[in-house]
């Protein structure tokens, strides 16, 4: 199933990267999973090998295997797909300038004290509100995205479960005791 008979009495520390990836979803397959998550499987893999996982993902999916593939890109163009019309803004003034900047397709969510991701305006835009309204800006520029971001946004829709948004989850008091 993996392509390896061929190989089925070399030692395995003689493998290539590519042989040691189908070595991994072997035993990944061994016990008839009904769930197989693989992270990077097509790393090291020729044209040839890439096409095979490709297929052998198809073909567990054929078998009603939950899953499917996600994204097929590296991590730069992951990061980038997720950056895309995001700014960041530092300013001394950043609630101000967050009240200011809300508006209809416009999303403005804090990062970090006195930092904003804005979506929906480009940076001469926000330059320009926070120029007429006399606000200090220390950083406008085009926000990079962090691997796990990218990742939480390509799967949003796979979710059953979601996290909430920072302080949305009550967690109860330690003052109380469990009775």
């Amino acid at each position: 199933m993996v392509g390896l008979s061929a190989v089925a009495r070399k030692r395995v520390g003689s493998f290539s990267l590519g042989m040691g990836q189908r070595l991994g979803i072997a035993a990944a397959l061994l016990g008839d999973p009904g769930t197989v998550i693989l992270d990077e499987p097509t790393n090291g893999l020729d044209p040839e090998g890439v096409l095979w996982v490709r297929n052998l993902l198809k073909h567990l999916a054929a078998e009603g295997r939950t899953g499917r593939l996600i994204a097929d890109a590296d991590v730069a163009e992951l990061l980038a797909g997720a950056s895309a019309g995001a700014v960041r803004v530092r300013s001394p003034d950043a609630s101000q300038l967050r009240r200011l900047l809300t508006g209809p397709g416009i999303s403005v969510t804090e990062a970090e004290a006195g930092v904003l991701v804005v979506r929906g305006l480009d940076p001469a835009q926000i330059g320009a509100v926070a120029r007429s309204h006399h606000l200090t800006i220390h950083e406008l520029a085009g926000a990079q995205a962090s691997l796990e971001e990218a990742f939480m946004q390509m799967t949003a829709d796979a979710v059953e479960y979601h996290a909430g948004s920072e302080g949305s989850t009550r967690w109860p008091s330690r003052s109380h005791k469990a009775r």
